[in-house]
């Protein structure tokens, strides 16, 4: 500065010395605004820290949400083992979960009758330990077995209503890491937490396709192990000893959504007793039609003002 003030001493009249100083005066003004650029620079430098170490944050947080619920799930299986009597409480929709395998029959995997039944049950060798566990219960439950599950009624017609089908998103899926033809989804089915489903789909349904995509779910079925994994519901295909197609809500359709049969009214039971056989007798009237569309008895599975549920090519098949 001190050559800038003499500069402007010696300045006077002469018209170089004037510009010198011009300059001079437009260079410290340069430097002033270069500086506020550095503050700003610095000031959104921070910011954008700021919203990154958010961000993690969140990513974070729902990851130690999945992993409280997986621990939930595993305290819930731990006691069930051990005897401890499991009383759902009215708000707890996540501990009221239905599930996955309709029968007690079991399907070896080497060369199943019917592809399709794969994603019900597969043969799993006990040890002794293993049916000395299964025995205690079935011991303890034998006054129990006298008793009406919640919201089961013997005066109610066995019809496609007592099932409890509603449209689900898969949300992702992989392979078990026990069960080489097996995928373990998590599937959101309009309840506070995604069930845990298991499917033996790997043949017949590429992995890329299970990721977000849209189905119907059997949620009332009795939860079932599957090689290790609870499964607390099933998928529903149209299916051929060559040939499974996982069946398509409508469009519009939305996690939680109701699937219903014109004709068959009512409310399905909370969970289906497995002694009643109420699936095994209501699933042989299940198929697709000539135009693939899922039907009960020829009545088509439908999601009120939304449309019906198809299968993509598959038409007069089974549905599992």
């Amino acid at each position: 500065m001190r050559w800038i003030n003499l500069v402007r001493n010696m300045s006077g009249n002469n018209p170089v010395l004037n510009r010198l100083e011009q300059r001079a005066t437009e260079a410290d003004q340069v430097i002033e605004y270069l500086k506020q650029q550095v503050n700003l620079l610095k000031e959104k430098a921070i910011l954008q820290a700021s919203i990154r170490e958010e961000k993690k944050l969140r990513v974070e947080n729902a990851k130690l949400k999945k992993d409280i619920e997986e621990l939930k799930k595993q305290l819930i299986e731990i006691e069930i083992r051990n005897g401890v009597k499991q009383i759902p409480l009215p708000t707890a929709t996540s501990v009221q979960s239905s599930s996955h395998a309709p029968s007690t029959q079991t399907v070896k995997p080497a060369a199943p009758s019917n592809p399709a039944a794969l994603h019900t049950q597969e043969d799993v060798p006990k040890t002794n330990e293993e049916k000395k566990k299964k025995e205690k219960p079935e011991k303890k439950g034998e006054k129990k077995d006298k008793k009406q599950l919640p919201g089961e009624d013997d005066s109610k017609p066995v019809d496609v209503a007592r099932l409890d089908l509603r449209v689900g998103r898969i949300v992702m899926a992989k392979k078990h890491p026990d069960a080489d033809s097996l995928y373990v989804e998590e599937v959101d089915v309009g309840e506070p937490a995604a069930r845990t489903v298991v499917s033996g789909l790997v043949k017949y349904v590429p992995v890329e396709q299970m990721q977000n995509r849209m189905a119907v779910l059997l949620c009332n079925l009795k939860p079932a192990k599957m090689r290790g994994v609870i499964s607390q519901a099933m998928v529903m295909c149209a299916s051929s000893p060559d040939k499974v197609e996982i069946l398509d809500p409508p469009a519009g359709a939305i996690p939680g959504d109701r699937v219903t049969c014109e004709g068959f009214p009512g409310e399905p039971d909370k969970e289906l007793n497995p002694k009643k056989k109420i699936w095994e007798q209501v699933q042989p009237d299940l198929r697709t039609n000539e135009k693939c569309v899922a039907t009960y008895k020829g009545v088509s599975f439908e999601v009120k003002g939304k449309g019906v549920c198809k299968a993509q090519t598959m038409s007069n098949s089974g549905i599992k």
